[in-house]
């Protein structure tokens, strides 16, 4: 038998907890939730075995105490051993395990097989390990210490495992929250066509080179020091402002060490390399058709500042499962999102509750969704506390077109002209003794300051008219807000490359030298633009160099050959115009431009 200890820390927001770091709930006044009132029983390494005979390793907190109590279920890649570093690190997600023991919950952290001591082979999310999800489930259900309730826990690869529980339907699934979570894995691993390779390519050797330390690294005395170290009140507050997905420079570090060829050098290969297109092997990992017969409810939301990643999946999975009437969404401001995750506690305890323990907590009370929309006000502030409510999602608004006009603005009115840019692959042989370049790597448009306070949120639209002289080519557009000053804040992007702009499964090429129109998907979003600011857009085909534009210092992988990219000031971005006055004093008001 594992062995066990009993701890006695607590979490949360009270005097004497250890503080949660991160934004606890969305401006809702929640009630009547339990209370911390039970000392922890950890029990580290218990197996738990599959259907096929594969033992999961899960570590078990739960209260000390007789009776039975709901289950959490947290599960991933991830080391479970380390969801206790406290660590601002985009793999330590599983929640705070001082959190919801204390309140009457067992909270499993699981290990995907072939992770963190589990056997078997990683298979990263397909049917397979939907098939353990839901045996960890039922296992979870049938224990002595569990009254049958089981709900699940966790942000990123834990709240994509989340969806993928739910379409497996496990009979003992209650209710879950995937926050930041990713219902089609194809969408978080290629852009439409453009292979989002700087994140990938270093988190995929990551997980292999985690999975093969033991316990000897994870509980050594060196982690143990660092545990110590972070626990400290003044230093775990200043982790709450570390964006824990922006990790690729970590990641780099990380993938030095060796990791074995199958099955992570194997899932690289057929991931980034294979299968470029949305096709049965992708299949088998997306969960986007499945969420249409999912009834269980289901707290969704993002940070508006996740654009390369969990954002997008967002809004499609709320549209997935639009039919279900026990939905909720909430939108935090940017960086919202903590790591260690310990944000949105409060209303996770709240959701869990209600759906588990049938309390009134106040959590479904109000219209279905809530948000902010962020940006700098007159006044100093950032939106941040200003909470929105919507009874669905998008909210409503007007659309509002800007051409992208041949002078460089943003602007009302189509000038009838074009610009050129000109895009050269790393190996276009261009000789080195050549003269200066006389076009442009990248175009940028921009409004005028506007006369008032503008503010948008839903989705945004870039349709390009274009020629490109090559057979195809990558669309990078990223938006931003400008400052009086010139500072610059990048809102969301879009990526496509040309011939993905149908469709990711059936790929078609334009003839080199045809004008065009191709739809870019920009990930929706929000923003306040005070008055004073302006609205830029800038287009590029590559943002491998260190000056290009990019999210989160996100990469692609170039693309394509070598071409001279015209862009007619027919094309046009549509904004979602909120019909609401702003919070600024005066009425939403447009650029000059």
């Amino acid at each position: 038998m594992p062995d066990s200890e009993v701890v006695t820390a607590v979490s949360g927001t009270r005097a004497g907890q250890r503080r949660l770091n991160g934004i606890q709930t969305p401006g809702r006044s929640l009630r009547n939730l339990s209370e911390a009132r039970f000392a922890t029983v950890r029990t580290r390494d218990v197996p738990i075995a599959t259907r096929d005979g594969t033992t999961l390793l899960a570590d078990v907190y739960r209260p000390d105490a007789d009776g039975r109590f709901p289950a959490l279920v947290a599960f991933s890649c991830y080391p479970r051993q380390i969801q206790d570093l406290g660590a601002p690190l985009g793999f330590i997600e599983a929640g705070a395990v001082d959190y919801f023991a204390p309140r009457g919950y067992a909270h499993l952290v699981v290990n995907a097989r072939g992770t963190g001591g589990s056997t078997g082979e990683w298979t990263f999310l397909d049917e397979t390990e939907r098939g353990d999800l839901y045996d960890v489930i039922e296992w979870a259900a049938a224990q002595p210490w569990c009254d049958g309730n089981v709900g699940m826990l966790g942000v990123s690869y834990f709240a994509m495992a989340q969806l993928a529980a739910t379409v497996v339907t496990p009979p003992h699934l209650k209710a879950v929250f995937p926050f930041a979570a990713t219902d089609d894995v194809y969408g978080a691993v290629w852009h439409h066509g453009l292979a989002n390779s700087g994140f990938v390519s270093s988190w995929i050797p990551a997980v292999g080179v985690m999975s093969q330390k033991t316990d000897a690294l994870w509980e050594g005395h060196r982690l143990n020091a660092l545990r110590d170290l972070l626990a400290i009140p003044a230093v775990h507050a200043r982790m709450q402002d570390v964006d824990g997905e922006a990790i690729v420079n970590l990641l780099k570090n990380v993938v030095r060490s060796r990791y074995p060829e199958i099955p992570f050098g194997r899932i690289w290969q057929a991931a980034l390399v294979e299968h470029p297109t949305h096709d049965d092997f992708w299949d088998a990992r997306d969960t986007r058709p499945g969420l249409a017969e999912v009834d269980i409810p289901v707290y969704l939301g993002c940070d508006w500042g996740n654009v390369p990643l969990h954002l997008p999946a967002t809004f499609s999975a709320w549209q997935a499962l639009r039919h279900n009437p026990h939905v909720r969404l909430t939108m935090l401001p940017p960086g919202g999102l903590s790591w260690p995750w310990e944000s949105l506690h409060e209303e996770a305890l709240g959701w869990y509750d209600y759906w588990l323990k049938g309390r009134d907590t106040g959590v479904c009370d109000g219209p279905a969704v809530r948000f902010v929309v962020p940006g700098e006000r007159l006044d100093g502030s950032d939106g941040s506390a200003d909470w929105r409510e919507a009874p669905s999602w998008p909210p409503a608004s007007e659309a509002r077109v800007f051409h992208l006009r041949g002078d460089g603005a943003l602007g009302d009115a189509d000038d009838q002209t074009a610009r050129r840019y000109l895009y050269l692959t790393a190996d276009s042989g261009r000789p080195r003794n050549a003269g200066p370049v006389t076009l442009p790597d990248r175009l940028e448009w921009a409004t005028t300051p506007f006369d008032e306070a503008v503010e948008f949120a839903g989705e945004i639209a870039l349709s390009l008219d274009a020629t490109v002289t090559a057979q195809d080519t990558a669309w990078i557009a990223v938006l931003f807000d400008v400052t009086p000053d010139g500072g610059r804040t990048a809102i969301t992007a879009g990526w496509s490359r040309a011939s993905h702009t149908r469709g990711d499964r059936a790929p078609r090429p334009v003839p080199p030298g045809v004008r065009a129109t191709y739809d870019v998907p920009v990930v929706p979003n929000a923003r306040h633009l005070a008055a004073g600011h302006a609205l830029a857009l800038v287009l590029t085909s590559s943002d491998a160099g260190h000056d290009a534009p990019t999210i989160m210092g996100f990469r692609h992988t170039p693309t394509g050959d070598s071409s001279v990219n015209t862009i007619h000031s027919s094309s046009r971005l549509t904004l979602p115009v909120l019909t609401a006055s702003p919070a600024d004093p005066g009425a939403t008001g447009v650029g000059r431009g």
